[in-house]
């Protein structure tokens, strides 16, 4: 474990897996805002670095950190000391990974979220907790009707097809990713029922935006862009008609600061977040979009489907809408242009120019 110096006198808004993409990008709200930031992270991911520099440049008299892992006692203990809130990225991110490594994917998903939750419930106080899960704890929706209309997967049910997945979906896990989160989603719940220690549950969809490291595993939106730019084939696991519900990084920061803000009305319940109907395109959409932009064809090739994976997954997110008052979420394609300038303008990514690294 390695600790940076904190500022006496101060409580910090601790964030875990706050050098990664979305948590670097909230801690930069936070501090931003003027509060004070604790970064729990292993930086085990390669080239969130940079993303921890990036912030301590930004914000020097604010942003703190605790090089460490979630699975530590004595980081978590530490992280937990003075913290004044709990915002709780870090995890394993990948259900690929989880297949290979189910029982790292346990003790980083499950066991490292039970471990702050129960140093919150040993230290007392009401210290907050806003939970990062994920649209897998529904599983892969099987049962859903659908039909491929224009390349892209979409519900017979019209009524579903307009409204999205909502949180009275049965919950049903697969693959262990699945298991992990979905568990550690519903200790975060009954934390928050059975001592106290006031919760809540974001169950993400796709989010994408700047400080990303997008992978073939994790964080496809950029992963396709970074592989354009560089002018490099993009792998397609299924038919890509698969449509997802993606959402820029900065509404899904406003809805954590939002869930943090609002706990007295939102504690104890989960929200689907996502960029619902609006905001629902299929992979095959999303590079047509990215050809659009640079003016030629990208290659792509077609493997089989990967475990787990939901052919369609859209967000009702109406309940977070209201009860969090959250702004509407950026259009996609508005979003996608501002993620294709950032890589441009801070990676010097240009069409057929390979990078180094992306951070």
């Amino acid at each position: 474990m390695n600790a940076a110096p904190r500022i006496v006198g101060r409580k910090p808004l601790l964030v875990t897996g706050g050098a990664g993409f979305i948590g670097s990008n909230l801690a930069d709200r936070l501090a931003q805002e003027g509060h004070d930031v604790l970064v729990l992270d292993a930086l085990a991911r390669p080239g969130v670095e940079a993303n921890l520099e990036w912030l301590r440049r930004r914000h020097p008299n604010r942003i703190s950190a605790i090089i460490g892992d979630i699975r530590d006692g004595d980081a978590v203990t530490e992280a937990l000391r003075d913290a004044d809130a709990v915002f709780h990225l870090a995890g394993q991110v990948a259900v690929t990974t989880s297949m290979v490594e189910p029982a790292d994917d346990f003790d980083i998903n499950l066991g490292g979220t039970f471990r702050l939750l129960d140093g919150l419930r040993r230290r007392g106080g009401g210290v907050p907790m806003v939970f990062a899960s994920t649209n897998k704890v529904y599983g892969d929706l099987a049962d859903v009707a659908l039909e491929r209309i224009d390349g892209r997967y979409v519900p017979v049910d019209e009524t579903f097809r307009k409204s999205g997945v909502g949180e009275g979906r049965p919950l049903d896990f697969h693959t262990p990713y699945g298991c992990s989160k979905g568990a550690a989603d519903q200790y975060v719940l009954d934390f928050d029922r059975s001592f106290g220690v006031p919760t809540v549950v974001l169950r993400m969809s796709c989010i994408y935006g700047q400080r990303q490291m997008g992978t073939e595993d994790q964080g496809w939106v950029a992963h396709f862009l970074i592989r354009a730019l560089r002018g490099e084939p993009i792998s397609i696991f299924g038919d890509g008609c698969q449509v997802r519900d993606i959402l820029q990084v900065q509404n899904a920061v406003e809805a954590y600061v939002n869930a943090w803000r609002r706990i007295h009305v939102a504690r104890g319940r989960a929200f689907n977040l996502g960029g619902g109907p609006a905001n629902a395109v299929s992979l095959r959409q999303v590079i047509a979009a990215i050809e659009d932009m640079l003016g030629r064809n990208v290659e792509t090739n077609y493997g089989d489907w990967r475990a787990g994976d939901q052919r369609y997954y859209v967000s009702d997110a109406s309940a977070a809408r209201q009860t969090l008052g959250l702004h509407d979420p950026m259009p996609w394609r508005v979003g996608l242009a501002s993620l294709a300038n950032w890589l441009e303008r801070e990676n010097g990514l240009r069409p057929g120019v390979k990078a180094e690294a992306v951070p």
